[in-house]
């Protein structure tokens, strides 16, 4: 299917690459993994007459060589390595490895993984940088909160957040020298439930030089990535303004918020317009439990061309949402799902953990689903038709419309009452509606 096909088993100080054999007198040849290498082995493949590149997802190693042959022309498929085993019993080597991946792709055997396109790649390494500083920001409150108990300040149990208003004027007054509960509960914000005494004792501990030393650390890293995440953020913005709209039709006016002000980490800056323009008119945060925060991933990993997945289907199995199919002889032996990393499904689960706290149709069928099969079985299922409505909204242009908790129940009852008939008519019984009971005191 593909005589132009050319393999490469990607290493850390080589790589391997494989052509086909009448290309070229040695087809098989090693080239270091040094920039100016990678530029000649894609004169090498130019040479051989190679169009098409199969290489394997190793590490974060096929990353310069998939852009240095990716800007030459060449059609790059990155291969998932489960996909690149070789048979059993077949010798395992570097120039074999090659050799097979070259084989495997000139049969047409292989699929690419997806790749968004380069601007969206960019945004995609900026969303993630700021998931990572989020993470790191999270460690360093825990090295504050460790260095108070060891003080035995018992700050935790009167301020639900130490990187809050309150909290954070507390750290700093205790770090600048002041020791008096009293003084340090002064400093509470009007919005701070508990009362001033209880705070102020629980301020009082054991302030030893050594915790007080961990706590200023903490708090001076803690800052760092506040500052990292703030410059993140700022990348972000400018890039969602330098993109272009999917849609050439006149954009629409934005349709009006449905969430409240972002959180403690999510982006300070708008995210709904530049989101709504970017999709092409389509405005992902109407969908229930989608903040902006949460759609920017999703869009960051999957771009806003979904035409690479045929059907919803496909798209939801990419995701990692849809049940394993481990079948044989018509027998179903497993439906648990492989292990994946995909951020996208990750970042619906999420999505839907919140969906099923709120009064609407997708946070009813997530609590009918965790009543029967636990929370974790609803948060996939539900993050699987968050996923759908994503996909239909990017592809058909669709508008979302919420038909609410009450028309969901409504349609439950309706499927219970049908069921119940069919049961009954089995049995050869007949169900009838019980008569409405009169109101107290009618005559």
């Amino acid at each position: 299917m593909h005589p132009d096909a050319a393999g490469i088993d990607i290493g850390s100080r080589s790589h391997w690459v494989a052509v086909p054999a009448n290309r070229d007198a040695q087809s098989v040849r090693e080239f270091s993994s040094f920039t100016g290498d990678l530029h000649r082995l894609a004169d090498w493949l130019a040479s051989c007459g190679i169009t098409t590149i199969a290489m394997e997802s190793t590490g974060v190693y096929w990353i310069p060589v998939f852009e240095v042959l990716e800007e030459r022309g060449f059609e790059v498929l990155l291969v998932n390595a489960a996909h690149l085993r070789n048979v059993p019993g077949r010798r395992k080597s570097d120039v074999l490895d090659c050799q097979w991946i070259q084989r495997l792709h000139s049969f047409g055997l292989l699929r690419g993984s997806v790749r968004p396109d380069e601007q969206i790649v960019e945004l995609r390494a900026y969303v993630r940088q700021r998931a990572r500083i989020v993470q790191d920001a999270g460690r360093h409150i825990q090295h504050m909160e460790k260095a108070l108990l060891e003080m035995n300040i018992q700050i935790q149990h009167v301020v639900s957040d130490i990187t809050g208003v309150t909290g954070m004027r507390i750290l700093k007054a205790i770090l600048a020298g002041e020791r008096d509960g009293n003084k340090l509960a002064a400093l509470r914000d009007p919005r701070c439930r508990q009362p001033r005494e209880r705070i102020a004792a629980a301020l009082q501990g054991n302030y030893k030089r050594e915790h007080l030393f961990v706590l200023e650390q903490a708090l001076t890293a803690y800052d760092l990535h506040q500052s990292l995440l703030a410059q993140c953020d700022q990348r972000i913005e400018a890039l969602l303004a330098e993109l272009p709209a999917r849609s050439e039709v006149p954009e629409e006016p934005c349709p009006p918020r449905r969430h409240g002000p972002p959180t403690h980490n999510q982006p300070r800056f708008e995210i709904q317009s530049p989101l709504h323009r970017l999709c092409g008119n389509v405005d992902l945060t109407q969908i229930p439990g989608l903040a902006p925060a949460t759609a920017l991933t999703v869009v960051s990993e999957i771009g806003t061309d979904v035409s690479r997945w045929p059907t919803e289907k496909h798209f939801t199995s990419w995701l990692n949402l849809a049940p394993g199919t481990k079948i044989t002889g018509g027998k179903l032996l497993s439906a648990r799902r492989a292990p994946s990393k995909n951020r996208a499904g990750q970042a619906l689960r999420q999505a839907a953990v919140s969906v099923g706290r709120t009064q609407t149709a997708l946070g009813g069928f997530y609590r009918r689903i965790a009543l029967h099969r636990g929370a974790a079985k609803a948060a996939v299922a539900t993050a699987r038709k968050l996923g759908v409505l994503v996909y239909r909204a990017l592809k058909y242009g669709m508008a979302f419309v919420e038909s609410g908790l009450a028309a969901y129940e409504r349609e439950q009852n309706a499927r219970l009452v049908q069921h119940l008939q069919k049961r009954a008519a089995a049995l050869g019984y007949q169900l009838l509606q019980a008569p409405a009971e009169a109101p107290a005191g009618a005559g």
